[in-house]
């Protein structure tokens, strides 16, 4: 069941959307506790005001999202949204840093992972890197993430018959989120997570921005210089977000009336 891992204290909700109140080592030991009880699909996904947007503009994506076990702020402007709210969240845990996190602990306890998207050159080479870099970790299969519906039983049954015990996605959203709602059903796999374009830094494709960048949340000006044909009508259209925010303020004053009752 979806959220079975949270409780009310550790949620900051905003815009709708229970946030985890998780550190990076808490997102992993949540994730860890996940893989050792195999009770059913555990689904984390960082969202970002990319997503958010998309969640306002279409319901049923916003349905899929609300149904994850953890969701985590992926962006900083989210962080920086929660302070203006008076409920901070302690940190960014984007789904990528949840992943380099969890790498060294699935070689270290054996977890097997299958790596599902981006280009097969990238997918790949990425998988290739990750054995070296992490010596020991068991990737048990990839699969490059061009593929139409009619592909993905089949796509399921390589996923199944690989005993994976963590999916990797990097697919674009909404894609990769729709794919496992259409089969949570089917996969017998205790965890899956959305990496975005994780695949291709972890092939040497692309760059991910130096730290500096990522201590000041602005990752988004670096992905723009490296792709700025993809990331400048993706950042104009994220001001469009700006009028939910005035909403959400005042959402959010009126609660804090109600809880100093």
């Amino acid at each position: 069941m979806a959220g079975r891992l949270r409780q009310e204290h550790d949620r900051v909700v905003m815009f709708g959307v229970p946030f985890e109140r998780v550190t990076l080592e808490q997102a992993v030991a949540q994730v860890e506790d996940a893989i050792a009880r195999r009770d059913g699909l555990f689904q984390s996904v960082g969202v970002n005001l990319d997503q958010l947007l998309k969640m306002k503009r279409e319901p049923e994506f916003e349905r899929i999202i609300l149904r994850c076990d953890q969701i985590t702020a992926d962006g900083q402007p989210v962080v920086w949204l929660s302070r203006l709210f008076g409920d901070p969240l302690p940190a960014r845990v984007p789904s990528v840093d949840i992943m380099d996190a969890l790498l060294p602990v699935a070689a270290r306890k054996g977890y097997r992972i299958f790596m599902l998207g981006a280009k097969e050159e990238s997918v790949r080479a990425a998988a290739r890197n990750i054995e070296r870099d992490h010596p020991g970790i068991r990737i048990v299969g990839t699969r490059n993430g061009y593929f139409s519906e009619e592909d993905e039983p089949e796509i399921v049954r390589q996923i199944n018959d690989s005993e994976a015990d963590i999916i990797l996605i990097a697919i674009s959203s909404p894609k990769k989120e729709q794919f496992v709602e259409r089969h949570r059903d089917e996969l017998r796999v205790p965890f899956v997570m959305g990496v975005g374009g994780a695949f291709d830094i972890r092939a040497g494709i692309t760059s991910r921005a130096p730290r500096p960048f990522r201590k000041l949340g602005v990752e988004w000006v670096w992905r723009f210089l490296q792709e700025p044909r993809r990331m400048g009508p993706r950042i104009l259209d994220d001001l469009r977000f700006a009028p939910y925010v005035l909403d959400e303020w005042k959402v959010q004053r009126r609660l804090r009336g109600y809880r100093r009752r």
